[in-house]
Formats: structure tokens, sequence, C-alpha cells
């Protein structure tokens, strides 16, 4: 699973792979490398909202409250907030124009799909919340718009370009 989080202003690529002893979470933070967490599946459990795990020696007691795509996390005497996307999440953020899906110098994809049609040329300048691309994503056509007003850098796309989440798009000056 393929997730993307946000907390205190830092974006992160969250990446969640189930293995038949372990649970493998990869993360990233932007201009980072992916970092790799192995978490035994029998040093793992469940209850309810909250999830208790071992790892590196250490226990973590975990309460999770979610309702769409802000969450509050209880651990280790401290609360965290964050927003969390998973592919239908990022669907709807994307639909609605979230320009927190557009940040910094580049636009992403947020999640896998087909690239019907580029709207822009490279040297055109655009407005937050312009559409620049529309991506075929969950079977459905949707517009990648941008998240400031900005000049076009260069497209990493063309039009039929099958593309990953988080992939980048376009980038800005």
């Amino acid at each position: 699973m393929q997730f993307e989080a946000k907390s205190n202003g830092i974006q992160y690529k969250i990446s969640v792979r189930e293995e038949r002893k372990n649970w493998v979470v990869s993360i990233k933070t932007e201009n980072e490398d992916w970092v790799k967490h192995v978490i035994p599946k029998e040093d793992y459990q469940v209850f309810d909202r909250t999830i208790c795990f071992i790892y590196k020696n250490s226990s973590y007691l975990i309460d999770v409250i979610g309702k769409g795509i802000n969450y509050e996390v209880y651990t280790r005497g401290s609360y965290r907030t964050l927003e969390l996307f998973n592919d239908e999440m990022l669907l709807h953020e994307s639909l609605k124009g979230n320009k927190g899906l557009s940040g910094g110098n580049s636009l992403g994809s947020g999640m896998p799909g087909k690239i019907v049609k580029v709207l822009v040329k490279e040297g055109e300048e655009v407005k937050e919340g312009q559409a620049v691309i529309i991506m075929e994503a969950m079977k459905m056509e949707n517009e990648m718009r941008s998240g400031r007003d900005a000049k076009i850098k260069k497209i990493h796309v063309k039009e039929g370009d099958s593309v990953e989440g988080g992939a980048t798009l376009v980038t800005y000056y």
C-alpha cells in the first residue's frame, strides 16, 4: 500500500508491504532517501484502535483516532496530528484541487495512472488551481492542478505515459 502523510508541515511518502513474517514500512521525506523498517509480525498486535509492536528492542503502544484524512496519534506521552492520504483519498483531494499535493517546485502524480493530456507547455505561466495535466486513475479522468502561481520549467511526461504514485509530472521555476 502506498500513502502520503503530512505532519507539522512535513510531507512524507509511505510504503507498507506485508510479507509472510514481517511488515516492511518504508518512509521518505522530500529530498531524502527511503528509510526501510522491518517489523516482525510476531512482535505486532492490534486491539481496537490501538497498535502495539516491538521495534529495535523498544515497545510502542500507539492509539489512533481518525476521520477522513485527519488522524490523531497518541504515543509515548504525546499527541501528533497528521493528514493521511491513500490512493482513494489522493484521488478525492486532487479532484477538489487541493494545493497540498502540489507543493514546492513540482506537481506530483499522487497515485498511479496514465497521462491522457498535457494542457501546458514549458515556459508557460500558470495560476494556482489551473489544470496542468489530465490523468486517468481508478477508471476516472482527473485534472492535476497547479498548487501555486508559477512558470513551467519542465514537463516530465507525455500523453500515453503510465506513471507511478509520487512521480514528478511538472517542475516549476
